[in-house]
C-alpha cells in the first residue's frame, strides 16, 4: 500500500526519513552527505512523487521505494 506523505504528521515523516538515512548500507553515490543534507534530499524526492512510502500489511511496517521500483 501507498501512503502520501501528506498523510503522515510532520514528526512520523521526519522519524521515518531519519530511519532511512541512518540504516546501515543506505548508499548516496560518490559524494558524502551529512545526515541532515540526506535527509532533506529524501524529503524533496518525497514532495516530487519520484520517492513513495510504502506500508506493508503484513508485517506493519513502512519503507521508502522509488517510482521506479513501485512499476
Amino acid at each position: 500500500m501507498i501512503i502520501p506523505y501528506t498523510e503522515l504528521s510532520e514528526d512520523a515523516l521526519e522519524a521515518l526519513v531519519e530511519d532511512f538515512v541512518t540504516r546501515d548500507g543506505t548508499d548516496y553515490g560518490w559524494d558524502e552527505m551529512s545526515r541532515q543534507e540526506k535527509t532533506t534530499h529524501l524529503l524533496a524526492f518525497l514532495k516530487t512523487g519520484e520517492l513513495l512510502i510504502s506500508y506493508d500489511e503484513d508485517t506493519e511496517s513502512c519503507g521508502l521505494l522509488t517510482k521506479g521500483e513501485l512499476e
